[in-house]
């Protein structure tokens, strides 16, 4: 029989086979009824022959005849005694225990365990997915709030990009128009100036003008010249020389620029021309004074 497992489902052991039973009965009827024929078979012999001789009493004085001898009697042989059957040793039946029938109660309340036990599994299982579930949320919730933020904080600081360069623009254009506005007094006065000295005495300019420092000149055409891009050939012969005009304001800022002498080569004077506009507002001198007008000239080997 085999054990029960705990919360295995009760079965009926199957009932023993009746075969061996069977066959036992058979064979132990079969011996009796042997041992009985044979029992029989030797008690019913043949029974032996009895001869008796009758006497006449009436005839007393007559002689009595001589009686035949008697045939000799015949001799039966002794019958073999019968052995016995072997006695057959039946061997004890084999007691099977009874089927235990199975304890109701008991197997109730394994059901019950066992549904307690599937019960309890299930709402683990059910507590890990809802834990899952709500740490996924929090987890999305978090990610959508970190990518808000920097959302937001993108947007601020393109907003307070934005102000700072509208500000900055403004500040600019501001300074700028005042610039502009200071600049084009100043050469309101200047043409002012210029027109009265002009309208008192041609020469007076030329006569009363002092000579130009040669340091101070020298300091223009460096700043020109680092402001001026000629990437043509400077191999032509002859060093061409370009000779340019400038009229400049106190403040540095140049009013214009003329070509007095070209060089022959447009690509060199433009060169020249674009430079000198760059380098507004032009070095002053050591006392921080500025020449009104003034000369400069550049020929091609200086920018080997």
């Amino acid at each position: 029989m085999k054990p029960v497992t705990a919360g295995a489902p009760y079965t009926v052991p199957p009932e023993p086979s009746r075969l061996p039973a069977l066959m036992l009965a058979v064979a132990v009827h079969a011996v009796l009824i042997g041992f009985l024929w044979f029992g029989i078979s030797w008690q019913n012999n043949e029974p032996v022959e009895v001869q008796a001789e009758v006497w006449d009493m009436s005839v007393q004085d007559a002689a009595a005849p001589e009686l035949p001898p008697p045939p000799p009697q015949k001799v039966e042989p002794e019958p073999e005694p019968v052995k016995p059957p072997p006695r057959v040793i039946e061997a004890p039946p084999v007691e099977r225990p009874a089927p235990t029938p199975p304890d109701i109660n008991l197997q109730r309340e394994k059901e019950r365990k066992e549904e307690q036990k599937r019960e309890l599994a299930e709402k683990r299982e059910q507590e890990r997915k809802d834990k899952e579930l709500a740490d996924k949320k929090k987890k999305d919730e978090a990610e959508r709030e970190k990518k808000e933020l920097a959302k937001k904080e993108a947007e601020d600081k393109k907003k307070a990009d934005k102000l700072a360069a509208d500000k900055a623009a403004k500040d600019k254009a501001a300074k700028d128009k005042a610039e502009a506005a200071k600049l084009d007094k100043m050469r309101q006065d200047e043409i002012k100036r210029m027109a009265g000295a002009m309208g008192t005495s041609g020469t007076a300019e030329k006569s009363t003008a002092p000579k130009v420092d040669s340091g101070y000149i020298a300091a223009i055409r460096a700043k020109i010249k680092s402001n001026t891009a000629y990437g043509g050939s400077t191999t032509m012969p002859g060093n061409p020389k370009a000779v340019f005009r400038v009229e400049q304001l106190p403040t540095g800022e140049i009013m214009s620029v003329r070509l007095v002498k070209s060089s022959g080569v447009p690509e060199f004077d433009n060169a020249v021309e674009n430079g000198i506009k760059k380098s507004e507002p032009l070095p002053a001198k050591k006392d921080g004074t500025r020449e009104r007008s003034l000369e400069v000239n550049f020929s091609m080997k200086d920018y080997d």
